[in-house]
């Protein structure tokens, strides 16, 4: 599975439109509305590296409102509750 961290900056008067119609994308995991010099983050979760350009360049990019975005792959993914599940395994 790839992780991709995509930072979307998008027209001041759409980004609740664009968040929904983001989130509703196939590949597109969840999306967050941020402070800060970016309007919206979504993680993007596919199977392989090909499909991020059907993802991001394909549909997220070509979203009615996106302006640019910034994509980031992450290369191991850290978090509390993918531990707490690794050592809740046979309990």
């Amino acid at each position: 599975m790839i992780t991709a961290i995509v930072m979307i900056k998008t027209d001041v008067d759409r980004i609740s439109e664009v968040a929904e119609t983001v989130a509703d994308i196939d590949g597109v995991s969840e999306v967050y509305s941020v402070t800060g010099d970016v309007d919206l983050i979504a993680i993007v979760r596919v199977a392989g590296h090909e499909e991020l350009a059907e993802v991001i360049p394909g549909r997220v990019n070509k979203t009615t409102g996106v302006r640019s975005s910034d994509t980031h792959i992450a290369f191991h993914t850290y978090s509390q509750h993918d531990l707490d599940a690794a050592f809740s395994l046979g309990t």
